[in-house]
């Protein structure tokens, strides 16, 4: 028997929708092309939506749920599609937010990324991280680059994830891939024992706390590449969360780690494609130059767009750049551009041209 959610997530791969949100109290939405719409006119029941999720809920998390009042989850809709679920309680009663995790990882040629992303595959060491806010397809840039890396070298591949998000398939690599919650009680407790298990990548899948920020940039100086996501947008505020995580008395010595260690930072979003559907990836891409560790390691991170600026040559690139650079191949509009931009005044001209 079908779960009773199954058919809404259906409908939402048909209309090549993002994600699904299900909450109680109001109709069904999908996320398309970044913008919400309702699915379906009809406010969803209560009992219905407890019902519907608890089919999916696997024990450990409606454990979570009633102690934390909400959990994260993957659910599968065999030979059709794996979601990212979370579930929450709200004001009348359970929700969900159902995101789409493509059944195939796209590689870095199908995302059309630049060659200093190849490149930073590449690193035999250090760390790599890919920032940017909820949705804005960092998980799919890693999952590219993880197959990149899995095609192209022999090693040991371990991902801390949660929950898992695309499975990989072995190539030339052996992959572990562990969930927090099931496999490990943290971020840091699975990257911890992760330094036993001889990797040559870790892949932490959210760098959301002092400990696992600092054992993911100690792993990184031990001669791993590390790589993680940070809900950061741009290289300067990815190094400026790194370094304000900790206390005030060790973030001159995290500066002079992160100098060493860091390897690189892409930060993206996605704006609306002009003329058509779909969403194009915008990357500001920061590469660790002797020039920029310089800086990091003197802590003037406000300086940090200037060498993104003159440093086109090694691949690096401002957001604004990138944004410039899709609007003159006519990729996206004016109006998105200047949505987008960080500079307003740089996009001011294009304000409303569609």
């Amino acid at each position: 028997m079908a779960n009773k959610i199954d058919e809404f997530l259906i409908e939402v791969l048909q209309k090549n929708g993002s994600d699904l949100h299900f909450l109680a109290g109001d109709p069904p939405r999908l996320r398309l092309h970044g913008e919400l719409q309702p699915l379906r006119p009809e406010p969803l029941q209560a009992n219905f939506v407890r019902e519907a999720l608890e089919q999916i809920m696997p024990p450990r998390a409606l454990t979570r749920l009633e102690e934390k009042l909400g959990c994260d989850f993957a659910h599968s809709i065999p030979d059709v599609a794996r979601f990212r679920v979370n579930v929450l309680r709200h004001l009348n009663g359970l929700g969900a937010v159902c995101r789409v995790i493509p059944s195939k990882t796209l590689t870095l040629d199908d995302l059309g990324m630049p060659d200093s992303v190849r490149t930073l595959c590449k690193a035999p060491n250090g760390l790599i991280l890919v920032t940017g806010k909820t949705g804005s397809g960092k998980s799919t840039t890693l999952a590219a680059m993880i197959d990149e890396i899995n095609s192209s070298i022999s090693g040991h591949i371990l991902t801390i994830e949660d929950p898992i998000e695309f499975t990989h398939q072995r190539k030339k690599c052996l992959i572990s891939q562990r969930e927090v919650g099931t496999h490990a009680p943290s971020f840091a407790a699975a990257v911890h024992s992760a330094l036993r298990e001889d990797p040559d990548v870790i892949l932490v899948g959210e760098m959301r706390d002092l400990e696992t920020i600092s054992v993911a940039v100690s792993a990184a100086e031990t001669g791993i590449l590390v790589m993680g996501t940070l809900h950061t947008n741009g290289a300067t505020a990815t190094v400026d969360r790194i370094v304000n995580a900790f206390p005030a008395d060790k973030q001159s010595h995290v500066r002079t780690m992160l100098s060493t260690s860091l390897r690189g930072v892409v930060s993206q979003q996605l704006i609306p494609r002009a003329g058509k559907s779909g969403r194009v990836a915008a990357l500001e891409i920061m590469l660790n130059t002797p020039a920029v560790a310089n800086l990091i390691r003197q802590g003037k991170v406000d300086q940090l767009e200037t060498s993104m600026q003159s440093g086109t040559a090694q691949g690096m690139r401002t957001m604004d750049m990138a944004i410039q650079q899709l609007l003159d191949s006519r990729t996206i509009t004016g109006e998105n551009a200047y949505r987008k931009a960080i500079n307003k005044q740089r996009f001011e001209q294009y304000r409303n041209s569609k």
